[in-house]
């Protein structure tokens, strides 16, 4: 199927759903959903998983038509938020280079709003925004240790979605601050509810998938679907908010009960896509690591870790 036929599926679907738009109640959902799935070509990278046995798909290069994906969104008027924590050294060493490189390839023709965390807000850079984004800096408590800070955004995140996002936009992605946007991170990424599968972990069978092994903790796995990737994960607003409420009460309820999660936040996200599965997967060419030496499925690197030295950056 090549994007000339994808692209007439497309009209066609998009104009049955126009001429039904004049009364939702006549919409059926399996035309709404068939508008999306046809511009996604599930045969293009043969070489890697492309669709969950849930039928989610797993957006990689080469899948989609980024023309098409970005009319329907500026069609539709969507709006992001973006919420980052830079606390700490992290944010003289990373927030430049994430807010400039992401003007530069996030969503671009969207309009998108900036949430940065910081308990520095004095410090947050001055950048040049382009038309339709904006940035708000939200002050946080400076938290005791790196690990209280991981896990602590996850009820920041929800208090803000409450209080500021909710009547500005419909998407909520949130990233960490320490990687560098260096390819198109456009309109197919959004979803109802998006994870993204981890660089490290999406080639290995399951067995050496690191989830939290502790039956005391909340985040306990014994097996699952895929080991995803703290660094980014989003989806429509409700959702979002349900996870980090989640993912919060979870944090709570172990160190009531004097338990760590073995990565912390990232622990509590994977148990929460256990139960509840995404919509839609994002491929590790959304988030590579560059250290990692076998490169043959990423055709493009659309963010990439930066470099840490956890010694000096990491509160103490």
């Amino acid at each position: 199927m090549c994007y000339k036929h994808a692209g007439f599926i497309f009209w066609y679907i998009s104009s049955l759903v126009r001429d039904l738009e004049h009364n939702v109640n006549h919409l059926p959902l399996w035309l709404i959903k068939m508008r999306f799935i046809f511009i996604l070509h599930f045969r293009a990278r043969p070489a890697v998983q492309t669709r969950t046995y849930w039928k989610a798909p797993i957006i990689w290069e080469g899948m989609f038509d980024p023309n098409l994906y970005d009319q329907k969104h500026i069609e539709g008027q969507s709006s992001v938020a973006l919420t980052v924590f830079a606390v700490g050294r992290y944010l003289d060493a990373y927030l430049n280079t994430f807010l400039t490189s992401a003007e530069q390839h996030f969503m671009l023709g969207l309009r998108v709003t900036y949430y940065v965390f910081t308990d520095l807000p004095d410090k947050v850079p001055k950048i040049q925004l382009a038309p339709q984004r904006s940035l708000k800096v939200i002050q946080v408590l400076k938290q005791s240790n790196w690990q209280d800070i991981s896990m602590m955004r996850m009820k920041s995140i929800s208090d803000t979605i409450e209080s500021e996002i909710r009547d500005r936009c419909d998407y909520v992605f949130c990233f960490d601050v320490d990687q560098e946007f260096k390819g198109r991170f456009g309109s197919e990424a959004l979803g109802e509810s998006v994870a993204l599968l981890h660089a490290h972990f999406y080639k290995l069978p399951k067995e050496r998938f690191t989830y939290d092994r502790n039956p005391k903790s909340k985040a306990f796995m014994e097996t699952g679907d895929f080991y995803y990737h703290a660094a980014i994960f989003g989806g429509l607003l409700e959702n979002v908010k349900n996870l980090t409420d989640s993912c919060y009460l979870n944090i709570m309820e172990d160190k009531t009960n004097g338990v760590e999660a073995l990565w912390h936040d990232e622990s509590h996200l994977n148990k929460y896509f256990w139960s509840y599965k995404p919509s839609r997967l994002l491929s590790p060419e959304y988030c590579w690591d560059q250290t990692i030496g076998d490169v043959r499925d990423i055709n493009v690197t659309r963010l990439i870790w930066a470099p840490k030295d956890y010694e000096t950056l990491r509160t103490k």
